[in-house]
């Protein structure tokens, strides 16, 4: 069947993606980095293996959780690399039989790198999301950031995402900062320097690299941040940002977007 959106992935209830709301999860395809540990690379490199959902079945079934669901999550890959973004998103708004209790529109979170800041921007004015949560994948300087997501052009990918950082700390809309903690790819004092940079924020969130999905092979051969280590981590990080932060403890790298065998849809075996 024809769908206007290649939707490759779709859950229908999720707890840990949106702070404080149950919400179903709709996975886009391909991303324009290449972050060595990334645990969703199967959706990155070849999307083609995964069937679209069908987009009317989609609508219906998120008509079907309302009541139960407060949201949807946009995670990917990359959703703002995709010029029909926002007709998605229109679309999740304003179609009929989706309004959750009180009435108004659905209300949609956004997971993003931030390398398109002029999308998060036309979205925002738009009011077609109302929670972002941005990656911030390491030490705000062209050459770590571009070890940190595998691509050369770290300086200009930085400039964007340091646009985007701005756009949130406007305050235009409820947002998350996050960081996968990779002991090769970002330090102790470098996690302290983001958190500088984003004072103002409400929510900066450390999450636990997982070797398992990583994306490079040297990366699984990896151990994990030791567990009372990262939150040692997260207690000065929310100590920095000034305030008692919302989701003070780390979280595990994938265990609120998904790994690809659990979230996935894979050709043939149905949604």
């Amino acid at each position: 069947m024809d769908t206007p959106f290649p939707v490759k992935g779709f859950i229908e209830t999720s707890f840990s993606d949106w702070p404080g709301r149950v919400t179903a999860v709709l996975f886009l395809p391909a991303c324009n980095l290449r972050c060595p540990f990334c645990h969703n690379h199967r959706l990155v490199l070849h999307p083609e293996e995964f069937e679209n959902f069908p987009w009317p079945e989609i609508l219906a079934r998120l008509r079907r959780l309302r009541g139960w669901i407060d949201g949807v999550c946009l995670t990917g890959g990359e959703p703002t690399i995709h010029p029909w973004l926002p007709r998605l998103a229109r679309e999740l708004k304003s179609s009929p039989g989706l309004t959750p209790r009180g009435g108004d529109p659905l209300p949609v979170k956004l997971d993003t790198n931030g390398t398109r800041p002029e999308v998060l921007r036309g979205l925002l004015a738009e009011g077609l999301v109302d929670f972002v949560a941005m990656d911030l994948k390491s030490a705000l300087n062209p050459h770590r950031y571009s070890s940190a997501t595998g691509v050369a052009r770290g300086e200009e990918h930085l400039s964007r995402v340091q646009e985007s950082i701005q756009i949130l700390l406007e305050g235009r809309v409820e947002c998350e900062f996050r960081t996968t903690v990779v002991p090769t790819l970002i330090d102790e004092e470098e996690i302290y320097d983001l958190a500088r940079s984003i004072r103002g924020a409400r929510r900066y969130t450390l999450q636990a690299f997982n070797p398992r999905e990583a994306l490079d092979e040297n990366l699984k051969k990896m151990a994990p941040p030791d567990p009372i280590e990262l939150r040692r981590l997260q207690v000065r990080v929310n100590g920095i940002l000034g305030q008692k932060v919302s989701g003070c403890g780390f979280r595990i790298a994938g265990s609120g977007q998904g790994t690809p065998e659990v979230r996935l849809q894979v050709p043939g075996q149905g949604g």
